[in-house]
């Protein structure tokens, strides 16, 4: 008896240790998680409680003044699915959002690497191209909407004057005129945010990679594929993301130039959304378009997610063995 209480009592000092480092890595664990907690539930209420009762709106039947006035399901939906508007509108999201979205990065990337570069006038350079991100949306598309204008635009005064033109173009008259013309806008205004986002990441690059590639001959474009652009893919990631969600649900640009026009050949989901509510007073359909394009937004951010982590965890192992090689 005597034997086992003197190692139970040797045990005790191991045991203790034991169960103050438990304890210690329990609360390494979760004092961050309840740090994190309050501005977590915080969000979820911001977020979380319009997209539940944007759900239950999408469910009634609701007047032009916002009453609900009964159940009906499904039917809002049905009758969404059953618009060949709808059908329209979400074919010509899905082309200005990926054209804005692609135009803007392949126009941003090389902007943010001369900015990078260390040359007279850089500060300078860099207010005139972030400028445009402090003007407001609604603004640019009052500009361009009278800069294009058919009769007495800026564009086609400048234009007839060159000798570029004989007659004016009414830009805006034409759906297919009008949207490419809507795109480029579009492009033009994303690139002061893009731009900042991919200049810092050009700004955080470790210097001695370039410096190293140029001592062993590699020229400006093998720096640019092998160096710049695998160290920038988390920043290109961040402004796909996030320029698709901007984009994705931008209402002013169209809504000022042509509010969807002509002949509703430039709605996108937002605009026709907008007419369904606060023209037609359809704000059950309104709704559950809302609740549509939640879910699409949805399910793009988490397929873009899990594509980027199966591309890492791919490319983990490739690179530890070329480590192993070398």
């Amino acid at each position: 008896m005597a034997q086992s209480g003197l190692s139970a009592l040797c045990l005790l000092p191991v045991a203790t240790a034991w169960t103050l480092e438990t304890m210690a890595k329990k609360a390494h664990i979760s004092i961050p998680m309840l740090m994190v907690l309050p501005s977590l539930l915080l969000a979820t209420g911001i977020i979380g409680y319009p997209i539940l009762d944007l759900a239950w709106t999408s469910m009634q039947e609701v007047s032009r003044f916002g009453k609900l006035q009964g159940f009906v399901g499904w039917e809002n939906f049905a009758e969404v699915f059953g618009d060949p508007l709808f059908y329209a509108s979400l074919w010509r999201t899905g082309i200005w959002t990926g054209a804005v979205v692609a135009g803007t990065l392949l126009i941003s990337m090389p902007v943010a690497m001369i900015l990078n570069d260390d040359f007279y006038g850089r500060g300078l350079a860099r207010v005139l191209v972030m400028l445009p991100w402090s003007i407001s949306l609604t603004m640019t598309a009052v500009v361009w909407r009278w800069a294009l204008n058919g009769r007495s635009g800026l564009l086609n005064a400048t234009l007839m004057q060159m000798g570029v033109i004989n007659e004016p173009i009414e830009w805006l008259a034409e759906a297919s005129t009008a949207f490419t013309v809507e795109i480029l806008v579009g492009i033009l205004v994303s690139i002061p945010f893009t731009t900042t986002i991919l200049l810092g990441g050009l700004s955080s690059m470790p210097q001695d990679a370039y410096e190293a590639a140029v001592v062993d001959g590699a020229t400006g474009w093998h720096q640019f594929r092998y160096i710049t652009l695998p160290l920038m893919k988390p920043f290109i990631n961040i402004a796909i993301v996030l320029n698709v969600i901007y984009v994705f649900n931008s209402l002013p640009i169209i809504w000022v130039m042509t509010e969807g026009g002509p002949a509703n050949g430039t709605d996108i989901l937002v605009t026709y959304l907008y007419k369904l509510a606060f023209r037609f007073g359809q704000l059950g359909k309104a709704s559950a378009i809302s609740l549509i394009m939640f879910g699409v937004l949805l399910v793009f951010t988490l397929l873009y997610v899990v594509l980027l982590s199966r591309n890492e965890a791919d490319a983990a192992p490739e690179d530890e063995v070329k480590g192993h090689d070398e």
